[in-house]
């Protein structure tokens, strides 16, 4: 079944995400992948850069269509022209992609300084320039492209602005449903009653959410997100228990399936980010009762 159609039976979806390989073909990443299909709703594929070498992120969506996976092309604006915006939206309709997800920034919509809001302003504007156009089957410096594309679009945003949902923040959200978001996703959530008092004060414009499940396997890991990613993101109870259970692996699914569990009531998916660990996937997926 399409993304789009589980959304819209209002299903709980699950998808996950994960990294095209650097330098290398996909294979070993879609034989991991082999062991969730038909038990995950889509893939998202991130795009990777590390010392020059730069991940076929398209192809590897090729990979996994062929492999009867619902492929996700996962996308940043911040560093993109229209040009090159449009250039990879079409290689990706191309290849027979349906599923975009874009950040408006590096990781989530926005944040609270005015820089940042006018970023954006900027970005949004330019990709709605670009859907748009391709949309209607044009490119944007005027001339015909021969197609028009057409993408499930799906937004990131910030889930964890604290006791009050700013209202710019709230007005960006709404310009997103107007662009044509199918889907919000929302950053890694841990706290479930913080996440519970997001979304009661949060206007979701009838647009589904989907909550970003992170898969903590360590202390460490835990730990790292709080020094280098957001302070407070992981809460200390679950440092704690990664830090001191015996079991380290039934800890990391216990709290994951728990969170899931929470969210099943909340929201209308999850969305999976396994940090390198596809190969244990379906393990987490049987801890949470998914499919």
């Amino acid at each position: 079944m399409k993304l789009k159609e589980a959304l819209t039976r209002k299903d709980f979806v699950v998808t996950s995400e994960v990294q095209a390989p650097m330098g290398q073909e996909p294979g070993d990443l879609i034989e991991n992948l082999k062991k969730v299909r038909g038990r995950v709703d889509g893939i998202a594929l991130s795009e990777s850069e590390f010392e020059g070498v730069v991940g076929d992120t398209i192809k590897t969506c090729e990979a996994l269509k062929e492999n009867r996976f619902e492929a996700i092309y996962q996308t940043t604006t911040r560093d993109k022209n229209r040009l090159q915006l449009q250039k990879d939206l079409i290689d990706a309709h191309d290849a027979g992609i349906d599923n975009l997800l874009v950040f408006t920034e590096d990781y989530r919509i926005t944040g609270d300084s005015l820089q940042e809001m006018m970023f954006f302003h900027v970005d949004a504007g330019k990709l709605e320039s670009v859907l748009e156009h391709i949309r209607d089957g044009h490119a944007v410096e005027g001339g015909a492209i021969g197609k028009k594309a057409e993408f499930l679009l799906g937004s990131g945003v910030e889930s964890s602005w604290g006791k009050n949902v700013p209202d710019l923040e709230m007005k960006e959200m709404e310009e997103m449903t107007k662009l044509g978001t199918g889907y919000f996703l929302t950053t890694p959530i841990f706290d479930l009653e913080r996440f519970e008092k997001f979304l009661s004060r949060t206007n979701t414009f009838g647009v589904p959410v989907i909550a970003e499940v992170m898969i903590l396997r360590t202390a460490g890991m835990a730990q790292f997100l709080n020094r280098h990613l957001k302070s407070g993101l992981v809460p200390e109870w679950i440092v704690q228990k990664l830090l001191k259970a015996p079991d380290k692996e039934k800890a990391s699914m216990e709290l994951f399936a728990d969170t899931v569990k929470g969210l099943q009531h909340l929201c209308q998916g999850i969305h999976i980010i396994t940090i390198g660990g596809e190969e244990k996937l379906r393990h987490y997926l049987d801890a949470a009762g998914l499919k």
